[in-house]
C-alpha cells in the first residue's frame, strides 16, 4: 500500500531537517536528536502521574506511574520504551502511556531501564524484569491486582517485554497475564524481506543499517545473539507464555520478524493476535498528535488490555 498521507507529511518534515541516520552518529548525538523529536507533554484528564524509584542492587530504576480515575484494584501494564536499547527514556513515551492508562482503565508503569552501550545485555533486560517483579510485589499498595499484570513496549521495548515473559516463566514469576508487543525486535539475524526492503534508506525513520548499529551497541558479544533473553525468537519453546497482541507497521524493517514471532506464539499454543498497520513506519505508535493510525493503534492496544487485565 502507499504511505498514509499523514505519515508521508511526517516523513517529509524529517527529511527536510536533513538529520543524519542513527547509525551515522555517536550514541550521545543520537540521544540528543531523539530528545528533539519527543512530543510535547500533554495533560490527559483523569490520569494522575507519580515518579518513583525501584530499588535494585545495581542502582535505583526510575519509573513513572500513570493511574486512571476510579478505585482499584486496577490491572497494570509495565511499559518499556523503544530506542534500540541505546536511546529513549520515560519522557519520550509519556503521551502514549497517558493515553493507554486513560483508555484502558489500567495503571501503566513506565520503566527507565539502563541503556547501552554503557550497560550492555543483560543489564537492560534485568532492569525490566526487576521492575515487573517490583510491581507484582507492591501491587496492593499501588491499587493494582497482582494477578492482572501485563508487560509491553515498542521496538526494543517490545523485545524487552517478550524477554521479561520468558524470564518470568523460567524463574517462576512474577505472574504475567498479557504481553503487548509493538513492532518488537525479536532476533539479531537481519535477513528478512522487510530488512532487505528497508536496508539503508533513512527516509522511513529506521533502516537495517540502524538496527545493525543498535544490536552492536546492545550485545556484549556475538554469542549473546543466541540467548533468548536478548533475542526471544531464539527460545527453545514459547509454550507457557501469556497471550499476546503484536502490532506491526508496513514500512518497517522489523515488520517480518515481529509477525513471525506472533505466528510462532500461536503455533506453540499461545493465544496470539497480530495486527499490521498499513501505510505507516516504525515509530508510528508514538505519534498520536500527527497520525490517526497511531490513535487507532493506541485504542486497539487499550481495548486488548481492558479485555485481558481490565
Amino acid at each position: 500500500m502507499p504511505l498514509d498521507p499523514q505519515m508521508k507529511w511526517v516523513l517529509d518534515q524529517l527529511a527536510a531537517s536533513n538529520q543524519p541516520a542513527f547509525h551515522q552518529m555517536t550514541p550521545e548525538a543520537a540521544r540528543a536528536q531523539m530528545a528533539r523529536r519527543a512530543a510535547p507533554e500533554q495533560q490527559i484528564p483523569s490520569v494522575s502521574i507519580k515518579d518513583r524509584a525501584v530499588p535494585d542492587p545495581g542502582g535505583e530504576i526510575p519509573v513513572r506511574i500513570y493511574t486512571p480515575e476510579g478505585t482499584g484494584p486496577f490491572g497494570a501494564l509495565v511499559y518499556y520504551h523503544g530506542g534500540g536499547w541505546v536511546l529513549g527514556n520515560i519522557a519520550m513515551t509519556d503521551l502514549p502511556c497517558r493515553l493507554l492508562a486513560k483508555a484502558s482503565g489500567c495503571v501503566v508503569v513506565s520503566v527507565d531501564y539502563r541503556l547501552a552501550p554503557e550497560h550492555k545485555f543483560p543489564a537492560p533486560a534485568e532492569d525490566c524484569y526487576v521492575a515487573a517483579r517490583w510491581l507484582s510485589d507492591n501491587a496492593i499498595s499501588l491499587s493494582c491486582d497482582p494477578s492482572r499484570i501485563a508487560v509491553g513496549g515498542t521496538s526494543a521495548g517490545g523485545n524487552l517485554a517478550a524477554a521479561v515473559t520468558l524470564m518470568a516463566r523460567d524463574r517462576g514469576g512474577p505472574s504475567i497475564a498479557f504481553q503487548l508487543l509493538i513492532y518488537p525486535a525479536t532476533r539479531r539475524d537481519l535477513d528478512t524481506k522487510s530488512h532487505q526492503q528497508f536496508a539503508s534508506d533513512n527516509y522511513y525513520i529506521l533502516s537495517r543499517a540502524d538496527m545493525e548499529w543498535f544490536w552492536d551497541h546492545y550485545l556484549a558479544s556475538p554469542a549473546d545473539a543466541a540467548h533468548p533473553y536478548a533475542c526471544p525468537d531464539r527460545a527453545a519453546t514459547l509454550k507457557g507464555l501469556p497471550p499476546a497482541l503484536t502490532i506491526t507497521a508496513e514500512f518497517d524493517p522489523l515488520r517480518d520478524e515481529g509477525e513471525a514471532y506472533a505466528s510462532r506464539l500461536r503455533d506453540e499454543g499461545v493465544p496470539s493476535v497480530l495486527k499490521r498497520y498499513n501505510g505507516v513506519t516504525h515509530g508510528f505508535f508514538g505519534m498520536p498528535l500527527q497520525l490517526d493510525q497511531a490513535k487507532h493503534a493506541i485504542e486497539e492496544a487499550a481495548a486488548a488490555l481492558r479485555l485481558a487485565i481490565g
